[in-house]
């Protein structure tokens, strides 16, 4: 009679405990609160996918940014989009990420979610990460335009200057007048 009450306590107490403190999941995801307002502009965003001429060129996204009246202490860090990220580099006065898929594939096909990736976006959704006076803030951005892909016979692009010309573009060298 003395063990019967002895395993009813330790399974009254198991139960207790096991009711108190709750195990944690190991892939317990991070909710992330996004900011509804940022201290600066952001015009709407366009993308555009591009294809690598060469197997090793591989495919992914061009990302523009176009942002305006950065204030002091805000640094940007990187976009989120379809399962890619990509740092948020300024060039020419202008924002921009190359986002390169991981996939050796000739054309663009969106990659699988990394275990590690720390958003759920539709196709249609970024997130822009920047720091304001030190802190790391998110921004969703709900709606991007599409460019049409364009072809990089060399390999992926790299963040580039543009050359800009008075005139127009031609496959002719410079033509002399006699």
């Amino acid at each position: 009679m003395n063990l019967l009450k002895k395993a009813c306590y330790a399974i009254v107490f198991t139960g207790i405990i096991a009711t108190t403190f709750q195990c944690a999941s190991p892939k317990q995801v991070a909710t992330t609160t996004f900011e509804q307002s940022t201290s600066f502009n952001v015009k709407p965003v366009s993308f555009q996918e591009w294809y690598a001429g060469i197997k090793v060129g591989g495919t992914g996204i061009n990302v523009f940014v176009p942002i305006s009246d950065v204030k002091e202490g805000v640094t940007f860090k990187d976009v989120y989009f379809r399962n890619l990220k990509g740092k948020l580099i300024k060039k020419e006065g202008k924002y921009m990420a190359v986002l390169k898929n991981p996939s050796t594939n000739y054309t663009f096909q969106k990659p699988e979610k990394p275990a590690d990736y720390p958003f759920t976006l539709t196709d249609n959704e970024c997130v822009l990460s920047y720091t304001e006076n030190g802190k790391i803030k998110y921004y969703k951005i709900k709606s991007l335009n599409e460019y049409a892909g364009t072809y990089y016979e060399n390999g992926h692009p790299t963040i580039y200057n543009k050359n800009s010309t008075d005139g127009m573009a031609s496959l002719d060298e410079e033509e002399s007048d006699n």
